[in-house]
């Protein structure tokens, strides 16, 4: 049978910066949508841009939640295989290794620090990892547990040879409780003498246990070759030594190998190509990465129940739940993927993010630990469209999703990171008033689409008032719409445009672009917004100016060069900047208005041009599989414009051969320009 994981490079999209992003991805090391994730760190003083592919030194290999670089981590710590005195900071701690010997792999990790002359290999679980450290020097051996941030504690039980402790690290707003829990067991002895609680400074405490910002612990280890086995729980102490037990538990270090690989080669299989060898490692790459995020938040409990802990009120609560997702980016690409390939994953999910909503009041919107509030509009609401209109979810579980979505539609938010901003606003005059909030027309457009895909759950529900109210809703893009330029521009509250105008300017009204990216973001309803231009040919006609201008650009609202605008300048694709999601479908609509042979020649040299399987792989941030999402449905030959109407808008197939779940499927036995999801499913699974 082929194997799938020999074609997945993970640090696909990892060479990217703060001012020019080639994916501004990590080198995940974990279970498909676990909970704990591993990297190695090469710069803590980067921030959230802590690992560089072309950095030839490390300290340490983090235990990372970090969907984003953006976003930043919560509940992370370092892990590194030291020898001789024991070493804290990031500064003095660090050691050489060799990129080129490493060895990556979504199922395995193994890294030489030179400086200690000491080898690392790591093997994943969905909650922890199992580690094998050699050590080759003459100096004491050690393990050392580093912080990243906040309040940290560690207990020793040398007798039991097991460390257990907890960091408070968070990015983001946390209650006060929160704590990322951890047991780590050794199959060695351990010199209880020798071991050492560090302080924020880097000294050394001869203390078994302790709590304190910034601490650290250094385990001495009477063995130059060691076992560890680690676990991590969001719930309590007790509750990591539980999820170490269930899950590594009488298992070897190559055991637990086979295992991760299995579950990995298991999601990638779910699509077969066959073509030039680059190309297969691009796609896989890719594929890899729809299945990091969203990270598992539940554990099991004593009583063999799912369990999560409860960031909202810090109570322990049943049912799965899961974070780390911003739908304003998967929305496009992530969830229609996981109902063609995944659909009982897809369903567990939202489970996850309603059992937030029960918990907390609203539904996520960008939550990583807690909700972020990050990014316009809630397009969860497209999310659930989308299950609706699929059949992914019935019965209760879109009952209440929907009644979750709706709260957006009518109720404002007395938290600013939860809801839609200006809900009463959008209500009274059918847009975001440009004078009250930024990225007003962002938010109206999200809005405008989200209640689109809320109509579809309606319909499905019987909910024929609110279906009615919501589809009214999805006209109101035509308000923005200016004749003049053709393009979508805010209103203030008396209705009026801004006096001076031009579409380079990004920000301001504008989300991560200007007027060009932004103004085809009608997902629903590409025929409407084509009457406004005054037929198809003048739609068309305005798309293909839109790719026939230089990709210049202003600072705008933002009054300085963000990273977006960068991407796009040094593409060649006019002003469709690939690199970011409001422009994921524009050379899709040339298919969605009958020129099918424009789309396939701008998807094509996109594919070709734009993506690898390299550390420069992407064309702009990957964000948790959103852009990964773009590229495997372009090369498949069809995209889904707009995921709730359940379809699919063909491009052109760019692989030699497609079996999807075991099924060979060629876009063009499939009539017209538009493949129906039903029709696709009904294939593939009879």
């Amino acid at each position: 049978m082929m194997k799938y994981l020999q074609y997945v490079n993970i640090k696909q999209g990892t060479d990217s910066l703060p001012r020019y992003s080639n994916g501004n991805t990590l080198p995940l090391v974990q279970a498909p949508f676990g909970m704990a994730a591993f990297a190695p760190q090469t710069c803590s003083d980067q921030g959230g841009f802590y690992f560089h592919p072309r950095h030839r030194w490390v300290e340490g290999v983090r235990l990372t939640h970090q969907p984003s670089p953006w976003i930043g981590d919560f509940g992370a710590f370092v892990l590194m295989p030291q020898e001789g005195k024991p070493q804290a900071l990031p500064d003095n701690r660090v050691s050489s290794y060799r990129p080129e010997e490493a060895v990556f792999r979504p199922d395995y990790l193994k890294i030489r620090f030179e400086r200690y002359r000491a080898v690392m290999e790591l093997a994943p679980t969905e909650r922890g990892c199992v580690l094998n450290l050699e050590y080759q020097g003459r100096g004491t051996p050690r393990f050392a547990v580093l912080p990243w941030g906040g309040e940290c504690h560690y207990s020793l039980d040398a007798e039991k040879r097991m460390l257990t402790g907890y960091t408070r690290q968070h990015t983001w707003p946390m209650i006060d409780s929160f704590a990322g829990y951890f047991a780590i067991s050794f199959d060695c002895e351990i010199d209880r003498e020798e071991s050492f609680l560090t302080d924020a400074q880097g000294n050394c405490h001869r203390m078994d246990s302790g709590t304190g910002q910034m601490y650290g612990y250094s385990v001495a280890l009477k063995e130059k070759k060691v076992g560890i086995k680690l676990a991590i729980s969001y719930i309590s102490r007790e509750q990591a030594i539980r999820n170490l037990t269930q899950e590594l538990e009488g298992r070897s270090f190559e055991e637990v190998r086979e295992k991760a690989a299995a579950d990995w080669e298991g999601y990638l299989s779910r699509i077969r190509i066959t073509a030039e060898e680059e190309k297969m490692r691009t796609f896989y790459s890719c594929l890899y990465r729809m299945f990091l995020f969203p990270n598992k938040f539940h554990e099991i409990d004593e009583d063999g129940r799912i369990v999560h802990f409860n960031t909202a009120d810090g109570t322990v609560r049943e049912g799965v739940c899961y974070t780390n997702n911003g739908f304003w980016d998967t929305c496009r690409t992530v969830y229609p993927m996981y109902a063609l390939i995944a659909p009982e994953i897809y369903r567990e999910i939202l489970q996850g993010y309603v059992n937030t909503y029960h918990d907390s009041g609203w539904l996520p919107k960008w939550p990583s630990g807690s909700e972020t509030g990050v990014m316009p509009g809630t397009l969860i609401d497209a999310v659930i469209g989308h299950a609706a209109a699929t059949g992914v979810v019935e019965d209760e579980l879109l009952q209440d999703a929907y009644q979750g979505a709706l709260k957006h539609v009518f109720e404002q938010s007395e938290c600013s990171r939860c809801g839609r901003s200006g809900t009463e606003e959008y209500r009274k005059y059918g847009y975001i008033p440009r004078d009250l909030y930024p990225e007003s027309v962002n938010h109206t457009l999200d809005y405008v689409y989200g209640d689109f895909c809320l109509a579809q759950a309606a319909h499905k529900l019987g909910d024929t008032e609110n279906e009615a109210l919501l589809l009214a809703s999805a006209k109101n893009y035509q308000k923005l719409f200016d004749p003049v330029s053709g393009l979508m521009r805010g209103r203030d509250c008396h209705g009026r445009m801004a006096e001076t105008f031009d579409p380079c300017d990004w920000g301001g009204e504008y989300c991560e672009g200007g007027a060009w990216q932004n103004s085809f973001a009608v997902y629903h309803d590409p025929e409407g917004l084509a009457e406004l231009y005054g037929g198809k040919e003048q739609m068309l006609a305005k798309i293909d100016e839109l790719f026939a201008t230089a990709p210049d650009y202003n600072g705008g609202g933002y009054d300085r060069m963000i990273h977006e605008m960068a991407e796009m300048a040094a593409a060649d694709f006019g002003q469709c900047a690939i690199s970011n999601q409001p422009s994921f479908h524009i050379p899709y609509l040339y298919s969605a208005l009958g020129v099918r042979e424009k789309t396939a020649y701008w998807v094509e040299r996109m594919v070709n041009e734009a993506f690898s399987s390299g550390e420069d792989g992407f064309p702009g941030d990957e964000d948790n599989g959103s852009t990964s999402g773009w590229y495997l449905f372009s090369v498949m030959g069809f995209y889904p414009l707009c995921p709730s109407k359940a379809e699919y808008i063909k491009g052109k197939m760019l692989v030699d051969s497609l079996e999807i779940c075991g099924c060979p499927i060629d876009p063009e036995d499939f009539p017209g320009d538009r493949i129906n999801h039903k029709d696709l499913i009904k294939k593939i699974f009879g």
